[in-house]
């Protein structure tokens, strides 16, 4: 699938926060990605895996965490706040 049918669909089902993130990725706004890789970034796993190649070869790097390691890192950002 080409990146022109890939933001096509992407606009059809108005996933506009995925819009915005691989144009951040085109203009080099965004260099890392991390995400929980038992939740992905899109529900749909193909349209997923689509998404994440496509944000690869723009260069941005896909950084897995666990799902422990997300919840650690909220719990800190919480406590700096207070």
């Amino acid at each position: 699938m080409t990146a022109e049918e890939l933001m096509a669909i992407l606009e059809k089902k108005k996933m506009t926060d995925i819009i915005e993130l691989i144009e951040d990725a085109q203009t080099g706004d965004l260099e890392e990605l991390e995400l929980v890789e038992s939740l992905g970034l899109l529900m749909d796993q193909e349209l997923n895996r689509e998404v994440l190649q496509l944000l690869e070869s723009l260069g941005v790097a896909i950084i897995y965490v666990s799902a422990e390691d997300d919840e650690e890192e909220e719990d800190d950002e919480e406590d700096e706040q207070v």
